[in-house]
């Protein structure tokens, strides 16, 4: 699916810089950053399920509160970063990082160790920001680039560490 819009963006991009070098330049840097570029669509995706997920269960269960509790936050945020994680997991595998390993429980279970690292880092990288006196929204951006950044890595050199040549 993500290799047809690929070729599709390629076609308009030759469609629109005709008999030009622009073109086969942008290509290029769409077929070299091809798994970033990936990575964040699917990050995309994963937080719109996520979010969908967390407000879906608040309605159902909570009657769409505003103002949850310390547990109903907690239980909140457990079910945005669980459906975000499950959403994640298939697609960052055969989409992004196109594994080719045959052990996916092992697979899978390297994926969630480390969105719970990083989950660890985020909750962390939080109280220190904001115990430093940081705006939240502000340290909320810094968390969540770090988390990205963090996912992505262990992602490549540690879980998906097979992959369809």
């Amino acid at each position: 699916m993500i290799d047809k819009l690929f070729e599709l963006a390629f076609k308009i991009i030759r469609a629109v810089f005709r008999k030009g070098e622009t073109g086969e330049k942008l290509i290029g840097l769409l077929k070299k950053y091809r798994e970033i570029l990936v990575y964040l669509f699917v990050g995309g995706l994963t937080t719109v399920v996520a979010l969908g997920a967390k407000f879906l269960f608040n309605i159902v269960v909570y009657e769409g509160t505003a103002h949850p509790t310390t547990v109903q936050n907690f239980i909140l945020s457990m079910v945005n970063w669980v459906s975000g994680v499950a959403a994640a997991y298939p697609m960052n595998r055969s989409w992004v990082f196109q594994s080719t390993d045959p052990n996916i429980l092992k697979e899978l279970w390297s994926f969630v160790l480390s969105r719970v690292a990083t989950l660890i880092m985020d909750i962390v990288v939080m109280q220190v920001l904001v115990l430093l006196g940081m705006n939240m929204y502000v340290a909320t951006i810094i968390s969540a680039v770090l988390v990205v950044i963090g996912n992505y890595i262990f992602s490549k050199f540690f879980v998906f560490k097979n992959k369809a040549e």
